[in-house]
């Protein structure tokens, strides 16, 4: 019903930039809030930031001043730009939405991820 493609991921050195983008395409009503998650090698995924329909945006503290979320609603995406990358932000990137279906049901989607690797 709901399909969230990530792209942009990619090998870059500390200190450079990267923008990840997730487009969602499907059947549903509405979406509300979309997230960036992450997951490392060994580790548990972890929320790096959200925003919800109405623009309000959420970081984790180790990524506030760095990253910045935003989201083109007429065009169904979320983006994620990443200044300032450490290796440390090395991990897979999964963009997640909870979406309203026509239902008017909620489910809670998530992309196939991309992945960041920052060399030091």
């Amino acid at each position: 019903q709901v399909q969230l493609v990530e792209s942009g991921g990619g090998l870059v050195q500390a200190g450079e930039s990267l923008r990840l983008s997730c487009a969602a395409s499907g059947s549903y009503r509405s979406i509300n809030a979309m997230r960036w998650y992450r997951q490392a090698p060994g580790k548990q995924r972890e929320l790096v930031a959200g925003i919800t329909s109405g623009g309000s945006t959420n970081y984790a503290d180790d990524v506030k001043g760095r990253f910045t979320i935003s989201r083109d609603s007429a065009k169904n995406t979320v983006y994620l730009q990443m200044n300032s990358l450490k290796s440390e932000d090395t991990a897979v990137y999964y963009c997640n939405a909870d979406v309203t279906l026509w239902s008017w049901n909620r489910g809670v989607y998530w992309g196939q991820g991309t992945q960041v690797t920052v060399s030091s």
